[in-house]
Parts: C-alpha cells; structure tokens; sequence
C-alpha cells in the first residue's frame, strides 16, 4: 500500500527522464548524491546525475567490463550528507536483480527505479522516498512513467527544473498540468485491475517465482547448452 503522505504522479519521459528529474528535484548543484551503480541502467543515471548535481558511487558492480553482481551492502561507503541513495532494482540489461532491497540504512532517502520489476513483487513504500517506473515494462504499454513521492521532498527543485519535470507542479495539478498520456494511463488502469483480480502483488509475486524457476530449470537441465551470466540466485 501506498501511504496517505505519497503522492503518485503520472509523468512522462520513461525512466531515462527520471536520470535528470531525480537530482533536479531534490539535489543542488553543489549536492553530495549516491548511486549504487550494478548495471547499465543505474550506470546511465549516475551519468546523467553528473549534470545536476555531484553523484558519487557508494558500489560497482562491475568485473572484467560486465556487471556481474550486486556488491554486498556491508561494503557500501554511504556519504553522511548525501541527498539520497539511488539504486536501479531490476538490471535488465545485464541480469541483475535485488532479492532483497536495500532498506536497511537509516536516515537516508532511497531512490528506486523499479520499471522492470514494477508490481512484480510486494515493496515497502514508506522506506523509500521515490519509487518510478515507466509503464512499458510491467503496468501498460510506453508513454506513461509512475512515480510515487514522499510530499515532504516537493519543494526543493532547483530553479531549472523544467515544468514537465517538476514533482510540485504535477503533484498540485494532479498530473494534469498539461494533456497526460491518456490511452496509457488507461491501459494501466486495466493493467491494475487485473493485478487485483489476481489476488494483488503477493500472487503476482508467487507465480513471477513459479515461472522464473521453471526458467532456470531448463537451464540447469540442459547439459551446458544453454548458458547463463551472471548466476542465478
């Protein structure tokens, strides 16, 4: 569940419009942000950050010219002043995936781009202060990108920020500051109801599980013919 002090925002720009809307929101200039970097996704918003703000990687999780893994939390090196902690949960470029997300570190903003794993799984809302995805992956068809903001983090974009990427102006407008993505919205209200008549994210997440171990079972069975990188988990 989403709670009462979120706002949910139907923007546009795909996740590669949140690389720049992220640190433009929240960060100064001059602002210290962390980004774990795990796979091509969170490697391009790191770059993108580079404009905005000054980003620094608190973990690569590359080896040998491919992200492989995802460096293990405790060697995380978290700054005491960052704006916030972003991480890309689903990798899918590369195949690299948070089982667990990394929830544990207190008084930190954490940012995540969820557009490949969008409503696979259940997810705490509240130990996040920025969950987006764009829709093409897991909730509707391209055009339309979600984002869910904590409203205490509205107020604070630098004055470049551009109207269409403006938290505070399209959480004020609800999202209809100018013409939205109407047929994609309305796919992804189809897309929401038939998660609920599902049984909602906890079924969703059980038969996401079902079919990827009949995935890898294929795999494992076939003597080395098929081949996969990084492992499985």
């Amino acid at each position: 569940s989403i709670p009462s002090n979120y706002k949910v925002l139907f923007m546009q720009g795909g996740g590669t419009g949140q690389f720049a809307a992220v640190p433009l929101n929240l960060a100064a200039s001059s602002d210290v942000c962390d980004y774990a970097v795990t796979g091509s996704w969170s490697q391009k918003a790191f770059a993108e950050a580079k404009k905005y703000c000054q980003p620094r990687m608190v973990c690569n999780g590359q080896s040998n010219g491919k992200y492989t893994r995802i460096p293990d939390l405790s060697g995380w090196e978290l700054h005491p002043e960052a704006r916030y902690l972003y991480y890309c949960s689903n990798e899918t470029v590369d195949g690299v995936q948070f089982q667990d997300l990394p929830t544990q570190f207190p008084n930190v903003n954490l940012i995540a781009d969820m557009s490949s794993d969008f409503l696979s799984r259940p997810v705490d809302v509240a130990k996040h202060a920025i969950i987006y995805a764009g829709a093409q992956k897991n909730s509707g068809i391209a055009g339309l990108t979600i984002v869910i903001v904590r409203d205490d983090l509205l107020n604070q974009a630098q004055a470049i920020t551009p109207t269409v990427m403006n938290y505070k102006i399209f959480a004020d407008n609800k999202s209809l500051y100018h013409t939205p993505p109407t047929f994609s919205i309305y796919m992804a209200g189809l897309v929401f109801r038939w998660t609920l008549d599902q049984g909602g994210l906890e079924a969703i997440k059980k038969i996401s599980e079902e079919r990827s171990n009949r995935f890898y079972s294929i795999i494992d069975q076939s003597n080395g013919f098929y081949r996969y990188s990084p492992p499985s988990t």
